[in-house]
């Protein structure tokens, strides 16, 4: 089974009329999922969207963003799940145009950015939109997808995809740059699924919960796909935040895998300090959680104390990046080590390399490199980009920092972009971060580098206080003082009210440099 069709046929049969997802009061079986499928690809078919054509979806979590991405693949199309966060139309029509898009699968909310996008991609046909009210009048790319779900399926005795096909193509958050279309095919996300599945040890007793975006690899992966393969429930949320619908969800399905970015573990502590808040989260929500898993940003120890202590149970956290589909590394259920990662998941190998791609022993730092069959296929259109990101020898070069111990467990220092150069010498932000936070009065921060008359490079603290907290910036300068060696201080600090992110919670240091350097030129 190295196909997403295979892998849904076979949910279908071994599911049947149990429910795959359950969204609210709604709950779709397995089979009537497969059913909506193969209707929706067969109305797709009709619409002209053919083997290889690429189709965005647009989408908050729903049952319909499953049935749009599994009716593509069933034709042998492509899906591009977008962030919906991403509304500017500039900004939609570069990776429309890009990846060259003949439609989109969407809701009326999204449809302003869209509509305005459609203008400038020449390939584009159609928005089909889950929510249209009926009897509305819609410009003329704007179509109901709900039409398309009435057409008589067809059971397409063939799969006309194979596992080394494109099954979609993500594009990267630009954290660091221009978003790429990462490629990743059927054998990627299937065996992905596959060695995820096996260091969960989970079974299709168990329920899991979806409330972070199904447009990122994480969600996709880790949650939908997996539920699928083992036939298991997946309570289902449009969003993370509000929090109290899913939380009351989970005690009333019992699920048992949680998922969430380190923000969520935060909030959930926090709450958790008040006693009613506290005994809800214990003993409804996630009184039946046996496994929590942390992943798509670094999850602080203390954080990850204060969640166990608080709410329990431990928390697996893991790593890996779009590129590999995206689950590389995940700490083991009962050998967890806080302030690492864990270890290589099966099928996949981890190495550190210097800078000419030699490796290094266990301890050293350098750059984690990749490989397996849960690495990309590459970047869409970019052969150059895609050579780049591999060594010589065929390992994908991830562009984060860190060390493997002599057990094979890994531990991430920083973003290889993200370290700063101090006259010759290294400092990983992440370690500074790390300082900043222990100030009482601070609830998050970002170092950047920033070069300055000479040629070198600046350190610059960007610090969002606590609610109600008092602290000016010769205070947190004297704090960083005490605390850090000189080449590692920030020389310069500015208290903002938020940091900007994306929709997975990851500080956009990208835009605080060229915010910062902006106001310099004027």
């Amino acid at each position: 089974m190295t196909t997403l069709n295979a892998l849904l046929d076979r949910a279908a049969q071994e599911g049947g009329e149990r429910p795959a997802f359950v969204m609210g009061e709604r709950a779709v079986s397995f089979r009537a999922v497969r059913h909506e499928v193969l209707s929706t690809a067969e109305g797709l078919r009709r619409s002209g969207v053919l083997r290889g054509d690429r189709v965005a979806i647009v989408h908050r979590n729903a049952p319909e963003f499953v049935v749009a991405y599994f009716a593509l693949n069933r034709l042998g199309a492509v899906a591009v799940p977008i962030n919906f966060m991403v509304q500017k139309a500039d900004e939609l029509a570069y990776m429309l145009n890009d990846c060259g898009a003949c439609g989109v699968v969407t809701q009326t909310e999204f449809l302003p950015g869209l509509i305005a996008a459609a203008g400038r991609c020449p390939a584009l046909k159609a928005l089909w939109t889950t929510d249209l009210r009926a009897g509305g009048e819609h410009p003329a790319p704007v179509r109901d997808f709900a039409k398309l779900k009435e057409t008589p399926p067809e059971d397409f005795p063939r799969d006309p995809a194979v596992e080394s096909d494109t099954a979609a193509i993500l594009y990267t958050s630009g954290t660091t740059g221009h978003p790429k279309g990462v490629m990743l095919t059927h054998r990627n996300l299937v065996t992905n699924c596959e060695s995820s599945l096996l260091r969960m040890r989970l079974s299709r007793r168990d329920v899991t919960l979806c409330i972070l975006p199904m447009f990122h690899s994480f969600a996709w992966t880790a949650i939908v796909l997996t539920s699928l393969r083992l036939t298991m429930k997946c309570v289902v949320s449009a969003a993370v935040a509000p929090a109290k619908p899913w939380l009351k969800a989970m005690g009333r399905h019992g699920v048992t895998l949680f998922a969430a970015v380190p923000q969520v573990y935060a909030a959930l502590s926090r709450e958790a300090k008040n006693l009613k808040t506290r005994l809800f989260l214990r003993h409804w929500a996630f009184r039946k959680v046996t496994l929590a898993v942390s992943g798509a940003a670094p999850l602080p120890v203390p954080i990850a104390e204060a969640f166990a202590s608080a709410v329990g149970p431990a928390v697996l956290e893991g790593w890996g990046l779009t590129e590999t589909s995206p689950v590389a590394a995940v700490n083991p259920p009962g050998a967890v080590r806080l302030g690492t990662v864990g270890t290589a998941i099966d099928g996949v190998r981890l190495k550190i390399i210097d800078d000419a791609e030699a490796g290094l022993p266990a301890g050293a730092e350098g750059e984690v490199c990749v490989q397996g069959e849960n690495v990309m296929k590459g970047y869409w259109n970019k052969p150059a980009e895609t050579r780049e990101t591999f060594t010589a020898d065929g390992w994908l070069k991830t562009g984060d920092i860190g060390a493997l111990d002599a057990d094979g467990y890994l531990t991430i220092r920083d973003r290889k972009k993200d370290m700063i150069i101090i006259k010759g010498l290294k400092v990983f932000s992440a370690q500074v971060e790390a300082v900043i936070g222990e100030h009482p009065a601070v609830e998050e921060s970002a170092v950047v580098g920033l070069p300055d008359e000479l040629g070198d490079e600046t350190i610059k603290a960007f610090v969002v206080l606590k609610k109600g907290a008092c602290a000016g910036k010769p205070e947190l300068l004297k704090f960083f003082r005490d605390r850090l060696d000189a080449y590692k201080r920030p020389r310069d600090l500015e208290i903002v009210e938020s940091l900007p992110k994306n929709a997975l919670q990851k500080i956009l240091k990208r835009e605080l440099r060229e915010r910062d350097l902006a106001r310099r030129k004027t």
